[in-house]
């Protein structure tokens, strides 16, 4: 065990001093995260909720777009996976015949703005002509994304060619292909599209584009490069010192969403190639400057105000108030986990997310309400009562994890998890009608859920037994403490739901949370479960009955915990894991150790050049979103003082680290608070 914990900070010390160098290069202000160097790139997804498109370090390229919640089968034997969008964001340039692309400009430059979620790649193509692509996943209108380009011709005239590309996935079936110029009366609506089957036929996938001309348009004309790659182009003339600005918008829709994907995409293309492409994207910036009411400005610490703010904008990008749908752990920047939704959202991203919006809040939580038929049917074929919800799940609500992987099986806290982050909005917002209507009838199926589920000892205690806890490297765990804990206090929270609704609890509710077992080391130390001896444990477990659960309140009993479970916790686990152990160092006033376990949860995971989360510090699978959750927290519920509380959200105890001179959260909860720190 020594040797091996020796050899663990051996190499968090090389992975922290590695990624405090890329750290340093970070450019940019608290707003923009500017990047000079593609020489080791990792982009940034910008999104709306809804797609996500995941820009190239290529000039006017895009490398994906990914889907929310629309799902086929990942292989012939497999579970569903989230789908990729037919790809229109890709514009392929000449000028005089020669493709632009990294070999041949220089100045090139990308641009992350956070303020108003735009992608701006800049370069000059030979000292000839400077260009500028920005790219939008237009908030307001959730299927659809534009690119506005803006050339300027430097030293002579030039001759320019355009292609608007659309590219299918290799996968997908029965592709179909071409170009259409419809017209009503004195308009002409040029539209590029490509129709396709996902790859095992459930959903029809439609894309539309067309290029918006500030001027006259060009002569259009169509090439089909191969079977999945087709584009719309044309040619200009410019002269030295003449701007030339065009958009290219594309709407990705999917038979998920729309009976007919394949007109209602054409209809949005039109609706912005028709007068429409500055009102769309003044409606984005307006839609962001809204989210950003609420905020954490962090003064004296650029790097942590800019990593901050990065991990609440990915929040607000992958999710939506009018979707009624949930966070993936890698949101809509990659097919990761096969876009399923787990514990990372109620756990992880909720929190954050309730204090700043509540309209999104609960949004995600509507997606589990929709379910909840869904996970009563499973309690029942397990053979409980109440409702169980799926480790993994996708838009069916059933369980989605692969076959082979215990956690679909066993690890059922994640029903706990969904109840403590219902009772939660109630908490925050006060609002006794949803309660009554969606928040009360969970609460009630998930304790009927770990009434049944619990086991009653010969003394009258409860147990848990045979489960998979949060520290997924210890199967069949009986007792393990974060899945008794989490069904502690959902088990309580529900009697307090029906004390607020004037309604007659379950005694039971009762009886088995004041029943549930804890074990504990000579020590003193609360053991993971009942038969743990010590090994090695993949992420927080036992510290997280401090906190978010607040079953553990003794600073004492915190602190043997923390100095007890730091060391186990494996180098390879995700992020998450330090920022809560930051958030209870903080809530002890130890702001030194606080800072530090802060930045051990994700600066290690940071990948240049803007700082896309990866979900830990061996792994290269950005943007890792729950890890952003974890980060926020750490700072929201840490440093901040934050407490979510029958009295909604207060604070008590801040924490400022030395590094910051001050720490102002804003826009907290239904009053739009602010909270400073100084």
């Amino acid at each position: 065990m020594k040797s091996y914990f020796l050899k663990v900070c051996l190499i968090i010390g090389c992975v922290l001093s590695v990624f405090a160098a890329m750290a340093q290069a970070q450019k940019g202000d608290e707003w923009n995260i500017i990047a000079n160097d593609y020489s080791n790139y990792t982009g940034i997804s910008i999104a709306n909720g809804r797609i996500g498109i995941v820009p190239s370090e290529q000039p006017g390229k895009a490398k994906s777009i990914i889907l929310n919640h629309v799902f086929d089968k990942e292989s012939k034997n497999g579970v569903s996976k989230v789908l990729l969008g037919i790809n229109f964001a890709n514009l392929e340039i000449l000028i005089n015949g020669d493709t632009l692309n990294t070999d041949n400009c220089s100045n090139w430059k990308q641009i992350l703005n956070m303020k108003e979620a735009a992608f701006v790649t800049s370069c000059r193509f030979k000292d000839d002509v400077d260009f500028s692509f920005s790219y939008y996943a237009l908030r307001g209108m959730p299927y659809c994304g534009m690119i506005d380009v803006k050339a300027h011709p430097l030293k002579n005239n030039i001759k320019i060619q355009v292609g608007g590309q659309i590219i299918c996935p290799a996968a997908y079936k029965n592709i179909d292909s071409g170009f259409r110029v419809l017209k009503d009366l004195d308009a002409r609506m040029p539209i590029l599209q490509t129709v396709a089957r996902s790859p095992f036929g459930k959903h029809q996938l439609a894309t539309s584009a067309s290029f918006i001309f500030d001027d006259e348009t060009p002569d259009l004309r169509h090439q089909v490069l191969d079977s999945l790659h087709h584009q719309l182009m044309f040619s200009k003339n410019l002269q030295k010192g003449e701007d030339f600005q065009f958009a290219w918008t594309g709407a990705v829709c999917t038979s998920q969403d729309f009976s007919d994907p394949k007109s209602e995409s054409e209809r949005m293309v039109i609706y912005q190639l028709l007068g429409n492409k500055q009102v769309v994207i003044n409606r984005h910036k307006q839609l962001w400057n809204k989210l950003w009411q609420g905020d954490i400005v962090i003064e004296g610490d650029l790097e942590s105000q800019q990593d901050v703010r990065l991990a609440l904008y990915h929040l607000y990008a992958f999710a939506r108030d009018d979707s009624n749908l949930s966070i993936a752990p890698m949101g809509l920047s990659a097919q990761g986990y096969n876009g399923h939704v787990f514990w990372d959202t109620e756990l992880w991203m909720f929190p954050p997310l309730l204090v700043f919006n509540q309209s999104i809040a609960e949004s995600l939580l509507n997606y589990r309400f929709d379910r909840l038929e869904a996970a009563k049917r499973k309690a029942q074929n397990y053979g409980f009562d109440g409702a169980m919800f799926p480790w993994e799940s996708d838009e069916t609500g059933e369980e989605a994890t692969p076959t082979w992987a215990l956690t679909g099986t066993f690890e059922h806290h994640i029903t706990a998890d969904i109840g403590i982050a219902f009772w939660n909005y109630y908490r925050v917002t006060g609002d006794k009608q949803w309660l009554a209507n969606k928040g009360y009838p969970l609460l009630k199926e998930v304790a009927d859920f770990w009434v049944s589920r619990a086991m009653k000892n010969k003394d009258g205690s409860y147990s848990i037994n045979n489960v998979v806890g949060a520290n997924e490297f210890y199967h069949h765990a009986n007792d393990n403490a974060f899945t008794n804990a989490s069904a502690k206090t959902v088990l309580n929270y529900a009697v307090n739901a029906a004390n607020s609704l004037g309604k007659t609890s379950n005694p039971s509710w009762k009886e088995v949370a004041n029943g549930l077992l804890f074990h504990y080391n000579n020590d003193g130390v609360r053991m993971e479960n009942r038969e743990y001896k010590g090994e090695i444990i993949k992420q927080a477990d036992v510290n997280l009955l401090a906190y978010p659960l607040e079953i553990v309140t003794d600073f004492e009993d915190i602190r043997k915990d923390l100095e007890y479970y730091e060391p186990r916790m494996a180098p390879e686990g995700p992020a998450m894991s330090h920022s809560i152990l930051s958030v209870l160092y903080s809530r002890m006033g130890e702001s030194d150790k606080a800072y530090q376990l802060f930045k051990r949860a994700y600066v290690p995971n940071k990948r240049a050049p803007f700082g896309a989360l990866s979900e830990s510090a061996f792994s290269n699978n950005p943007y890792f979103a729950t890890g952003a959750g974890g980060m926020l927290q750490a700072v929201i519920f840490g440093f901040g003082g934050l407490h979510i509380s029958e009295k909604g959200i207060e604070q008590k105890k801040p924490c400022l680290p030395k590094q910051w001179k001050k720490l102002t959260i804003k826009g907290v909860g239904p009053e739009l608070k602010t909270f400073e720190v100084k």
